[in-house]
């Protein structure tokens, strides 16, 4: 039976970890095995710069902290998880599919986006989506192209008018 002191720290993991889950905007878990040193490091410093991290934990730590928040991932919690806390909605996702691209040692398992559990499937699906810099680059776009149409039909329209 393990100590009193080994229990209380358990339990204080099971509590940073629905504390991590519950201030993120969405998490991912993900297998690590096979990646570098310098592989995590770089994810790291990816992750960072939008205010995402990953960490490690003991999966039985993680089915503990999971059923207290009746989130129901048990069944991606196999061999070695690492899961990401991210901030931005699918800012963990991205990095961690473009990484997952490069590398074939990190495997996507499932996430939870907006209170909604993903499995692979929505998970590349939230990568493709462009970001918000990118989006309003095509709205710019488009909206200059109907300006710039308007524009030509003003001047044709005018140039008729004057013949």
């Amino acid at each position: 039976m393990p100590s009193k002191k080994v229990l209380d720290e358990k339990k204080n993991i099971v509590s940073e970890i629905k504390s991590k889950v519950q201030n993120s905007k969405s998490i991912v878990l993900f297998d690590y095995r096979g990646l570098t040193d310098n592989a995590c490091k770089n994810l790291r410093v990816k992750l960072r710069d939008i205010s995402s991290d990953y960490k490690v934990y003991k999966n039985t730590l993680l089915k503990l902290a999971f059923h207290d928040l009746d989130m129901d991932l048990d069944q991606y919690l196999e061999g070695p998880t690492a899961i990401a806390f991210s901030q931005d909605d699918v800012g963990a996702v991205k990095i961690l599919s473009d990484v997952a691209r490069d590398n074939e040692a990190l495997v996507l398992k499932a996430g939870v986006i907006e209170g909604e559990v993903a499995d692979k499937t929505k998970l590349s699906y939230f990568a493709s989506i462009p970001s918000r810099e990118g989006l309003y680059t095509m709205l710019a776009g488009g909206m200059i192209q109907i300006a710039k149409d308007l524009s030509i039909a003003l001047n044709l329209y005018a140039e008729q008018k004057q013949n």
